[in-house]
């Protein structure tokens, strides 16, 4: 049985109920952070599921140099703290460099180490180390170029840093005509290696290598969320924002409130038939 990861007062895994982190895909401004959590709280709320706060205070792997990248790691961290605290629910963000280590497992609850990063060992062991010390957690997310069972590398670099309060994210493998494929008996193969999984719903609809942005399809972001919840994934990940169109990042996959709150709804209805008395006999 997977190990359960402690978020703050979330628990996530086998027993506990499915975990939402969502939020805008970069901080664009602390009053856009603050009314994107809100309704997301409410949404998540209402469907009885705990929810975590994400958003990046630099995307430093645009596709292009001019792109808005965030407002960097001093400010972006104050407006992480805001929202943490005004909403009163953990938060998360993702880490770029070993040397941010420290400051951001000071502010965030869940440190994200970036799919493209996941075979880090100095980002892995310095996350890894700011996270056993401040009692907090790390999401690495699944790189598109590894299989499942590769996986158990990262985690044992992170282990070996002294921190086992992980949670592994699956957000799509590269499959050669120019989109993400989500394979869920890998999904399987990795809810087998210990630590519970998040499904990345809206990173998965991406499509690499469309020009200088990348183009998605994020039509099929529903779809993608009922299949893994109900393949039995302890937690979704899920970007959004009111207006994609003029969202700052991943506007082509980012889901508007509306139909982020419906995915919300759905998996917990989905979950739920999962833990009725019939499924469990």
């Amino acid at each position: 049985m997977p190990r359960s990861c402690r978020v703050d007062s979330i628990h996530i895994g086998q027993g506990h109920p499915l975990a939402i982190i969502t939020g805008p895909c970069v901080l664009e401004s602390l009053d856009l952070g603050l009314s994107i959590g809100r309704q997301m709280l409410k949404a998540c709320q209402n469907a009885g599921l705990p929810m975590i706060f994400k958003a990046s205070f630099d995307k430093a792997n645009r596709s292009s140099i001019t792109s808005y990248r965030g407002p960097g790691l001093e400010q972006g961290l104050q407006w992480l703290a805001t929202i943490g605290h005004e909403l009163n629910i953990p938060i998360t963000t993702d880490i770029h460099e070993p040397a941010q280590a420290e400051a951001i497992a000071e502010v965030v609850d869940l440190i994200q180490i970036p799919a493209f990063l996941c075979r880090q060992t100095d980002l892995l062991l310095a996350t890894g180390k700011a996270a056993r010390t401040r009692n907090r957690a790390v999401n690495i997310k699944k790189g598109q170029f590894l299989s499942p069972e590769e996986m158990v590398g990262p985690i044992r670099k992170s282990e070996q840093a002294g921190c086992d309060n992980l949670i592994l994210t699956e957000r799509g493998t590269f499959f050669g005509y120019h989109r993400l494929v989500n394979d869920f008996i890998g999904v399987g193969d990795l809810l087998q290696l210990g630590p519970p999984v998040c499904f990345d719903v809206t990173h998965s609809t991406q499509l690499p290598g469309s020009g200088t942005q990348t183009g998605g399809r994020p039509e099929r972001a529903p779809l993608l969320a009922r299949a893994a919840t109900a393949a039995g994934v302890h937690a979704l990940f899920i970007e959004t924002h009111p207006d994609p169109k003029n969202a700052k990042s991943d506007g082509s996959t980012v889901l508007p409130l509306d139909i982020a709150t419906e995915v919300i709804t759905q998996a917990a209805a989905i979950r739920r038939a999962l833990e009725s008395p019939e499924n469990q006999q």
